[in-house]
């Protein structure tokens, strides 16, 4: 096999998460605001502490890594220290591998970067030991923490970073990048399989391309049945169609469509969940209906967290719903 040969064949059986990933923060996509913001403190070179806060697949991981690249060049992994703290939760690994790295000796560079994933993961007491280690060598080292919930990092981390608050990526944003990565792919997308592979992300640029990569092994063809299929997502006019049989009384044509969307297709019940919720206001219910539905999905997943049975929760839903009046 060539070189060009093999080139080739890595490219294809990349992970196109990876491979996609913008490498400077120019490239970085439905965060405009959040990236001037950063452009300024890397042109500066006046980094501070930084705290990302927001949704799965939306850019944190990857404006962290852009910055990195983009303040120290080729040897940006030399100077970027990449912890998740979901796996690595304890109190130890901030006094250990954090101090570690933020003793090391280095030069050429004012400061060194640590990439703290989850931190929202992170107990009270490692954030207590973190909070200290920020202070003590705060000289050499900045830190970027990333976390879903900004609320649960404690107030005294919170006051000493600068808050980026990234959303959910917009339709459109997804959609482009699709676009682009079937494109440099060589795969046909058709509008229908646009339209769910922008449904199924949900604002989550890394599921929307992983959807993408998953639904192009099957063919150079990507459509909405493909999409759907591969991604355990239920089309949203069967989300929609379970709704109305339960609204208009008929529970049992509702429990049948229920019972195919968790036995035929697949869907757990948490995601059924999730696209009842999402679809609230993209039914065109009466407000006193959607009112009703919000109040009974709010109810469920709170039994289904307190680990009550999906099904069985999902079904009594349903039921109050046909029994109202």
């Amino acid at each position: 096999m060539s070189d060009a040969e093999a080139d080739a064949r890595a490219g294809r059986d990349a992970v196109w998460i990876e491979k996609y990933r913008p490498q400077a923060l120019d490239d970085v996509v439905g965060q405009e605001d959040n990236v001037e913001r950063l452009k300024s403190y890397v042109k500066r070179r006046d980094l501070p502490h930084l705290l990302f806060s927001g949704p799965a697949g939306v850019g944190k991981t990857t404006c962290s890594s852009a910055i990195a690249r983009e303040l120290y060049g080729e040897n940006w992994g030399d100077n970027f220290l990449e912890l998740n703290a979901s796996d690595e939760r304890g109190i130890d690994v901030v006094r250990d591998r954090i101090k570690s790295f933020a003793r090391t000796s280095f030069g050429g560079v004012d400061h060194r970067i640590i990439f703290l994933d989850e931190a929202d993961a992170l107990t009270s007491d490692a954030q207590g030991a973190l909070r200290r280690t920020m202070e003590q060598f705060s000289n050499n080292v900045r830190f970027i923490l990333s976390c879903n919930y900004s609320s649960q990092i404690i107030d005294p981390i919170q006051s000493r970073c600068a808050v980026f608050r990234f959303s959910p990526l917009s339709d459109e944003a997804v959609a482009e990048e699709m676009r682009h990565i079937a494109a440099a792919e060589g795969i046909e997308l058709t509008d229908d399989g646009m339209d769910a592979l922008v449904y199924a992300a949900d604002g989550d640029m890394r599921k929307a391309i992983n959807a993408l990569q998953a639904a192009s092994v099957t063919g150079e063809t990507v459509d909405e049945e493909a999409v759907y299929a591969l991604t355990s997502t239920a089309r949203p006019e069967e989300v929609r169609e379970m709704v109305d049989q339960a609204l208009d009384g008929d529970f049992t044509a509702a429990r049948s469509t229920l019972d195919r969307l968790l036995t035929e297709e697949g869907i757990a019940g948490g995601d059924v969940i999730d696209q009842l919720h999402r679809g609230v206001w993209e039914f065109e219910l009466e407000d006193e209906a959607a009112v009703r539905l919000l109040d009974r999905i709010g109810e469920t997943e709170y039994r289904i967290t307190r680990g009550a049975s999906e099904r069985i929760q999902l079904e009594a839903l349903l039921a109050s719903l046909a029994l109202d009046d």
